[in-house]
């Protein structure tokens, strides 16, 4: 069985939530709650949704209630990738009130941006289920949450870019343009793969058919990204690729055009829409 999401990226959440905790709490915590509640006064709160859409965040609010708060108890009603309405009681919270109140705030972020971008996953994943593209996402994330998002992104149903700058080679426009060409730029990157001890993806940006002819004569390349490409001129690169390298399509694609660049044949489209432009859904956290 495959890692999860929250096994395999455990460090980099942790680092996420304590980052998250030190900028609210600081070294003093949270002098409002320990001001009016003694250190064993207990409460209970359900968390209740004022909008509908696809519910993310639950376990990363579990991990987060585990490192700062663990004498508050999270029992959901309702778990990551299920639907909800408005109205619905998603979980309840129960335990120590300092404890709970001081990460309020965290976990009410958390939710709500994670659920967006979920739905919005959902949303786009859904408008092309009659092709075989999946969506991706982007490095168009908030600083310092970009683990979360991604890690909404696949709630919702959408496939994971790479993470960062460490874990894949992307030969981008500047990269190959201040190389002084893509040949360059791939007999570089070959060259730099040979020396690690370890493999690792290689996306290459292609921007014209000629580009696409190139990489095609280098088969260890992971992916070809067809950028910035009309649905017609795109339809073209995948034909000419024609199933050798697994297909990306990137660049002015919307939830409402994705459809148009789906239906041309390509493996992959990624939207940076989904992490940069999602709304939040509005809940709120209420005493029982």
């Amino acid at each position: 069985m495959s890692k999860s999401f929250s096994e395999t990226y455990q460090n980099a959440l942790l680092l996420c939530i304590q980052q998250a905790i030190n900028e609210d709490l600081s070294q003093a915590g949270d002098h409002t709650s320990k001001a009016i509640f003694p250190a064993n006064h207990k409460s209970k709160a359900k968390l209740v949704a004022k909008g509908s859409g696809v519910l993310a965040g639950v376990d990363f609010c579990t991990l987060a209630l585990e490192y700062h708060a663990p004498n508050v108890k999270l029992m959901p009603f309702v778990n990551d990738g299920a639907l909800f309405s408005v109205g619905e009681t998603l979980l309840t919270l129960e335990g120590d009130t300092q404890g709970m109140l001081s990460l309020e705030r965290i976990l009410l972020n958390a939710l709500q941006r994670m659920s967006g971008i979920a739905t919005v996953t959902q949303g786009v994943q859904s408008s092309i289920a009659h092709t075989k593209c999946k969506v991706l996402d982007t490095r168009k994330t908030t600083p310092n949450f970009r683990i979360a998002e991604k890690w909404a992104v696949q709630i919702g149903g959408g496939v994971n870019h790479r993470m960062g700058l460490f874990d894949a080679i992307m030969l981008k426009d500047n990269h190959i343009d201040f190389c002084g060409g893509l040949v360059e730029a791939l007999n570089k990157t070959k060259i730099y793969l040979d020396g690690l001890s370890n493999s690792i993806p290689v996306i290459v940006e292609t921007r014209t058919l000629e580009d696409i002819a190139i990489c095609l004569q280098y088969k260890w390349i992971s992916r070809v990204l067809l950028d910035n490409m009309s649905p017609a001129l795109l339809a073209e690169a995948v034909a000419l690729i024609d199933g050798v390298l697994p297909t990306e399509a990137s660049g002015n694609i919307t939830p409402e055009n994705c459809s148009y660049y789906a239906e041309t044949g390509v493996d992959f489209i990624s939207l940076g829409y989904i992490t940069h432009s999602a709304p939040i859904i509005d809940l709120s956290l209420r005493a029982v």
